[in-house]
This record gives C-alpha cells, sequence and structure tokens, in this order.
C-alpha cells in the first residue's frame, strides 16, 4: 500500500565531512519510503509529529512526541516513517559521520 502514499519532502541543510543535516516535511500521510540508516542519527522534532514506523517484519510502531524533543538511534535502523497525524509534522535528523 505505501506505493500510494505520498512522499515526504526533505532538504539537506549541511553536508560536510562530520554531519549531514536534513529537514523533513510530512504532509498528513506522507511517508519517507523504506531505508537503512547508514550512520547514527539524531532527530529533532520541530512540531508536534505522530510517527508511525513501519518495521521489517510487518510491525508498527506508534510514537507521538511534541514539538522540540529529541532522540538518537544507531546505525542500521531500517524503517519507514509515516505521519500518522492529520496535520503536517517536520524534524531535523543529524547524521553523524
Amino acid at each position: 500500500m505505501s506505493a500510494e502514499r505520498e512522499k515526504a519532502t526533505h532538504e539537506v541543510l549541511i553536508d560536510d565531512e562530520r554531519v549531514r543535516v536534513t529537514r523533513w516535511d510530512f504532509a498528513p500521510g506522507a511517508e519517507t519510503g523504506w531505508h537503512r540508516h547508514g550512520m547514527d542519527y539524531v532527530i529533532t522534532t520541530l512540531t508536534p509529529c505522530a510517527f508511525h514506523l513501519e518495521m521489517p517484519g510487518g510491525e508498527t510502531v506508534h510514537n507521538n512526541l511534541e514539538a522540540g524533543v529529541s532522540y538518537r538511534r544507531n546505525e542500521g535502523v531500517e524503517h519507514n516513517v509515516i505521519n500518522g497525524g492529520d496535520k503536517p509534522m517536520s524534524f531535523v535528523e543529524v547524521e553523524l559521520k
């Protein structure tokens, strides 16, 4: 079904020898598409975010975060990020090289 979803948009803000910083913007129901993170990363929400994370094996994890929340994950995470809310959501991703 994910082929029918709108794609989230992103803009790389910084990409140097140490970090890649990307802003992600999602309309309601939009997705990143399946991907595997090749670097450790930190997410900081810019808006309230209703994350629906499709995981390998068919599990979906739901996580609602307020604006201004940060969390980190290790390299190797594989998922599809979906805006499960009814409002646009945005976050900044900082990948550590």
